[in-house]
């Protein structure tokens, strides 16, 4: 066992060194097109050019320095390839972020979002914020656009309760990075009175629990033997729902949409935003 993480480290049999080469680079290609995959809805956002070079510099320090655990974890449950150490992920991690900023540079210069005399403060911006969701997709490469081995389908089987809350809260967060910028969520929070917001609530939930649970989708949970609804839609829907509302208020909150703004508005906005992301966390249990 390692001392890292508690992986089996048993040896492998050595590959020749242009087998390790070309599987690294096929690593990479799969990272650069599931970067580009996840990311391109945001990439072709105008809301997302301007809050790049908008917002609060602290804040966006903040959201990248989160993505370095976030990798970390995902590396763990779904690297772009396999890993045996903690060094290993945390090398993974920055290998996708590099990949991510490559990329949007790639795309947004294409796209003319960014030239040569835009200030330096606003070229960093628009590279960073749209690295983060880039990185996401450049580290669930593998296991989306891969062949699926017999070992993702038995680190899909063995995930533990906290590693399927965390693959939620990545759904979630991926989903939520799509529409949080945007004007609509805020419109909408403000369109709908309380009834229609609990009413939203109360349907967020119950996708999330059928999406896993109920409709047999590829990829669905089926219920384990001798535990009852209460105990599977407790355990993950609702703690998976709360974990979706946290989420969901920090990207309102990273992207300005608290600021000045009332307790009941910005619960309206986190209602909202918590049911693109309530499907968001159901589809991650689903298909990573």
């Amino acid at each position: 066992m390692t001392a890292d993480t508690g992986r089996t480290g048993a040896a492998l049999p050595e590959k020749p060194a242009y087998e390790d080469n070309r599987s690294f680079l096929v690593g990479l290609a799969r990272a650069f097109a599931g970067a580009l995959i996840f990311s391109l809805p945001m990439l072709m956002t105008m809301e997302m050019w301007w809050i790049g070079f908008t917002m609060e510099s602290w804040r966006l320090v903040l959201l990248l320095v989160l993505l370095i655990p976030l990798l970390v974890g995902l590396s763990v449950v779904s690297g772009f390839k396999s890993t045996a150490s903690l060094r290993d992920d945390i090398a993974d991690a920055f290998v996708a972020v590099a990949v991510a900023v490559v990329m949007s540079v790639v795309i947004l210069g294409i796209f003319k979002v960014l030239s040569v005399d835009m200030p330096a403060r606003e070229i960093i911006g628009k590279i960073a914020l749209q690295s983060f969701p880039a990185a996401i997709g450049a580290m669930l490469a593998r296991d989306q656009l891969g062949e699926k081995s017999s070992e993702s389908m038995q680190r899909r089987t063995a995930m533990t309760y906290p590693q399927e809350l965390f693959l939620m809260g990545v759904g979630a967060l991926f989903l939520g990075l799509n529409v949080a910028p945007t004007d609509e969520m805020v419109l909408l929070s403000y369109m709908m009175d309380p009834w229609r917001e609990i009413a939203l609530l109360l349907l967020s939930l119950v996708l999330m629990h059928a999406f896993v649970y109920a409709v047999e989708f590829p990829g669905g949970s089926k219920p384990p033997g001798g535990v009852g609804f209460w105990s599977l839609f407790l355990r993950f829907t609702v703690v998976g729902y709360v974990i979706v509302l946290a989420i969901c208020l920090y990207l309102l909150w990273t992207f300005g949409r608290t600021d000045g703004t009332g307790l009941a508005e910005i619960i309206s906005a986190t209602v909202v935003l918590g049911f693109p992301c309530a499907i968001g966390a159901a589809a991650a249990r689903l298909i990573l």
